[in-house]
């Protein structure tokens, strides 16, 4: 995606609202606009970002991710991924993919995982051409896609602590 034309569009608004302070304002704001170049593409990279999360999150187990290449962001946009194959289900109705967020909005979680366990996590998310963020995303919500099958676990009796499924 180039976004060259739109960073350029914001310079030439800039410079047009100082055309009323005289030419001496006119050039200070040019040599302004032509420093905020990186900073300009850099706020529209965020900004795709947090696009992207919100996306991500309605999407899951699917995902998309904004990478920078070169100067310019490029989208990659991974679909769910089925059990029993490694092909990409076919697409799916917007209103079929099952919403795994509280109004919409992605949260932050922290994660400690051993680290044998985040070393796997890393390679398999690697082998995807994905972060490990979407990867656990997708892990995650295959996982409570299947609940109904996983056999509940049988509580024990620690003194007066209890461990096991509650539904």
């Amino acid at each position: 995606m180039d976004i060259s034309r739109h960073v350029q569009e914001l310079q030439d608004q800039l410079v047009e609202a100082t055309e009323l302070g005289g030419e001496q304002a006119s050039e200070i704001a040019r040599r302004l606009t032509r420093s905020l170049d990186a900073s300009l593409r850099m706020v529209i990279f965020e900004v795709l970002s947090e696009a992207a999360g919100e996306i991500t999150a309605e999407l899951a187990p699917g995902s998309v991710d904004v990478r920078l290449r070169g100067r310019d962001p490029e989208f990659v946009v991974t679909p769910p991924m089925s059990h029993d194959t490694t092909e990409p289900p076919a697409a799916q109705e917007p209103a079929s993919s099952p919403d795994y967020t509280v109004d919409g909005r992605a949260t932050r979680t922290t994660l400690r995982l051993p680290e044998n366990l985040k070393a796997k996590a890393e390679a398999a998310a690697a082998r995807e051409g994905l972060s490990v963020n979407t990867w656990l995303v997708r892990a995650v919500a295959i996982a409570l896609a299947d609940q109904t099958t996983i056999a509940p676990m049988p509580p024990t009796n620690s003194g007066t602590r209890f461990t096991g499924w509650v539904r």
